[in-house]
C-alpha cells in the first residue's frame, strides 16, 4: 500500500526572533526539517512532501529535490496547506502521514509504529498521542470503552473532568489518503483566526462516526514542537543525549556524556576515547582506538585508527592512522595527513598534504605544500605561499630536513634527501642530496658596546 508523508514547513516562526526560517534553525548540526525529512525516510514512507511558504525560497532552497516542494501562496492554516495536494493526491489510495517540520526528536521508530498501529486498527485516521505530566495548553484525547478515540477536547472547552486526563494529541496524524481530503473540504474557518485547522478534519470525521484511534507513544519529550530559543535548546539537549548514548553503547568512551557534543551527522568507531569540552561536527568519520582531547573541535573530517588529537582544530581534513595532532593546532580545509605524522604545539596546515611518518613539530605554517615521507620541517619553518596575489606550492622530498625558522619561496622545490640551513630563505629549487643555505655570513663586531659609550 502506497504510503506518503507530508511535513507542513510554512510557518514563519515569528517567536524565533530570527531572518531564517524556522525550520532551517539547526539541531546538532542540521536543519530541524532534515531530522523530520530523515525520520520519515527511515520509517519507510514511499513519498515525502513538503509545504513551504510564499517567503520561503532558502527553504526550498535547502530541500533540493531531496523531496517534493508545494507552496502555500496564503498562509491560512494547517488544514488549508495540506489541502495544497488536493489536485495531485485527493484521488490516490493509501495512507498519508501529516507530520509538522518543527518536530524533529519524534524518531522513525516511533513513526513506524504509528503507522503500523493505524494498519492494525485499520482506522481512518490515527493520532500520535503522549502522556504529559502537566498537559496544560494541549488537547486532551477522550477515548471509547473499546480503546478508540471519541472526541479531541481542547483545553478552552474542556471541562474540569477532562482536564485531569493526561493523554494529549500531539499533532502528528496518519489518514486513510482519500479520507483525509473529503474532511479537509468540508473544513471551514469559522474561528477567531479565519484560518483552516487540520485538527477541525479530524473532528469531521468524529461527528461522521468514522473510527479514530489514537497510538500512544511513551517518549512524551520526542513530541516536543519547536518554537523559540528555549525550546530549540531543550530539544539540542534531548537529542545529544540520545546521540551520546547510542555512541557509548557502540564501544565508544565518553569521559563526561554531558560536556561532550557530537553531531547528529558524526561516526565513531568503537574503543575511541573522548574527553570533555570536545566538539565532532558535520559529516565527521572517526576510526577506532583514536583519542580526541578536551578543547578539540572536529568538523567534516576523517580521523582514521589510532590518531591521537590534542586540543586541536580540524576542517574539512583527512587525518592518517596513528597520527598525532596537537596540542593546539590547526588543520584548515584541504589537509591530508599519512599514517604516523606528527603535527605538533601551534602548527597550521592548509591545503598540504603530508605523507607517512613526515614531522612538523612545532611553531610551523604549511600551506599548500607536498611533504614527502619521512621529511622533518624544523621549528618556526614557513611555506611562503602567497605572493599578494597567487597562491603557490611547495614540495619537499623525502627524508629531507628543514632548519628551524626556514622560509621556503614558493613556488619552490627542495629534492629528497636534502638539508636546508637553519635560518635560510630558499628561493631556488634545491637539488637532492644538497645542503642549501640561503643567509648572510655572521659579522660580530668586538667591543662595540664599549665603543657607542
Amino acid at each position: 500500500m502506497q504510503t506518503r508523508a507530508i511535513i507542513l514547513a510554512a510557518g514563519k516562526g515569528t517567536r524565533m526572533k530570527s531572518k531564517k526560517a524556522k525550520v532551517l534553525h539547526e539541531l546538532c548540526g542540521m536543519p530541524m526539517i532534515q531530522h523530520v525529512i530523515n525520520n520519515v525516510k527511515e520509517a519507510g514512507f514511499d513519498e515525502v512532501h513538503a509545504i513551504i511558504g510564499p517567503d520561503s525560497d532558502e527553504v526550498g532552497d535547502y530541500l533540493g529535490d531531496s523531496v517534493k516542494k508545494t507552496v502555500q501562496e496564503e498562509r491560512l492554516g494547517t488544514a488549508h496547506a495540506v489541502n495544497q495536494l488536493s489536485d495531485l493526491l485527493a484521488d490516490e489510495e493509501g495512507d498519508t502521514l501529516v507530520i509538522c517540520g518543527d518536530t524533529p526528536l519524534i524518531s522513525s521508530h516511533t513513526i513506524q509504529n504509528l503507522l503500523d498501529f493505524h494498519h492494525e486498527r485499520k482506522s481512518l485516521a490515527t493520532i500520535l498521542s503522549a502522556e504529559a505530566d502537566v498537559p496544560t495548553g494541549y488537547g486532551r484525547i477522550v477515548r471509547n470503552y473499546d480503546g478508540s478515540v471519541k472526541r479531541i477536547v481542547e483545553e478552552k472547552d474542556a471541562t474540569s473532568e477532562i482536564r485531569e486526563l493526561h493523554e494529549i494529541s500531539t499533532g502528528t496524524f496518519i489518514f486513510d489518503n482519500q479520507t483525509l481530503f473529503k474532511a479537509l473540504d468540508k473544513v471551514t474557518d469559522d474561528n477567531a483566526q479565519n484560518e483552516y485547522y487540520l485538527p477541525d478534519a479530524v473532528n469531521i470525521l468524529f461527528r461522521e462516526h468514522k473510527l479514530i484511534d489514537a497510538y500512544e507513544t511513551m517518549e512524551f519529550e520526542e513530541t516536543l514542537g519547536i518554537n523559540d530559543r528555549v525550546a530549540l535548546s531543550q530539544a539540542e539537549s534531548l537529542l545529544r543525549e540520545q546521540i551520546n548514548i547510542r555512541h557509548m553503547q557502540n564501544g565508544v568512551t565518553l569521559i563526561d556524556p554531558k560536556n561532550t557534543y557530537i553531531d547528529a551527522g558524526v561516526e565513531i568507531g568503537m574503543d575511541t576515547i573522548i574527553y570533555p569540552g570536545a566538539v565532532l561536527g558535520g559529516s565527521t568519520i572517526i576510526g577506532e582506538n583514536v583519542t580526541i582531547t578536551s578543547s578539540s573541535h572536529i568538523t567534516d573530517s576523517e580521523i582514521e585508527d589510532d590518531a591521537v588529537i590534542k586540543q586541536s582544530v580540524i576542517t574539512g581534513s583527512k587525518v592518517g592512522r596513528g597520527t598525532n595532532v596537537g596540542p593546539f593546532a590547526q588543520l584548515r580545509p584541504g589537509s591530508k595527513l599519512g599514517e604516523e605524522v606528527k603535527i605538533g604545539n601551534f602548527v597550521e596546515v592548509k591545503k598540504s598534504e603530508l605523507e607517512n611518518e613526515a614531522k612538523v613539530s612545532h611553531l610551523s605554517y604549511i600551506g599548500d605544500a607536498h611533504i614527502g615521507a619521512r621529511a622533518n620541517i624544523g621549528c618556526g619553518a614557513i611555506t611562503v605561499n602567497y605572493d599578494g596575489e597567487n597562491k603557490h606550492k611547495t614540495e619537499v622530498g623525502r627524508d629531507s630536513f628543514i632548519g628551524c625558522n626556514s622560509n621556503l619561496i614558493a613556488p619552490v622545490k627542495i629534492g629528497e634527501r636534502s638539508f636546508i640551513a637553519a635560518g635560510s630563505t630558499v628561493t631556488d629549487e634545491v637539488p637532492e642530496d644538497s645542503l642549501a643555505i640561503a643567509r648572510n655570513r655572521q659579522t660580530t663586531k668586538e667591543g662595540y658596546y664599549k665603543n657607542q659609550k
